[in-house]
């Protein structure tokens, strides 16, 4: 199990903010709120259920893979949204990552994102066993 780090995405914004994709501390991974952006660019734009994929299957997991997690590992979910017509888009992309995994869940909408074109963030927490 890795010891306890900071994961950074390369983003501009984490030094001026001041803040890590994920931290690591212990058994536990904590990713901060993560967007459908790759690369600086927004993917799928008007499309949530496209966002809430690529911010759960690229970002995420992504971040969850530098330390040594994976999305079987997550237990709790935070899905903040832009629209609530959303919600059953999300919340299919979100079933079809996580329908057997099951994690404990939150999702809130009515979110004024800083890109008005986001319309949903994701912060997962996971936690794995040490071996």
């Amino acid at each position: 199990m890795s010891a306890d780090r900071l994961i950074s995405s390369g983003g501009p914004w984490e030094a001026v903010i001041g803040y890590s994709r994920a931290t690591v501390a212990g058994e536990y991974v904590h990713v901060s709120g993560s967007t459908a952006t790759v690369d600086g660019k927004l993917q799928f734009e008007g499309d949530a259920y496209g966002q809430t994929k690529v911010a759960l299957e690229q970002v995420i997991a992504g971040a969850l893979a530098q330390a040594g997690h994976s999305l079987a590992d997550v237990v709790r979910t935070r899905v903040y949204l832009a629209n609530a017509e959303d919600m059953d888009a999300v919340g299919k992309a979100h079933g079809e990552i996580f329908g057997e995994i099951r994690p404990a869940a939150t999702m809130l909408a009515g979110i004024q994102f800083i890109n008005p074109a986001m319309l949903v963030e994701i912060e997962v927490d996971s936690w794995k066993r040490s071996e």
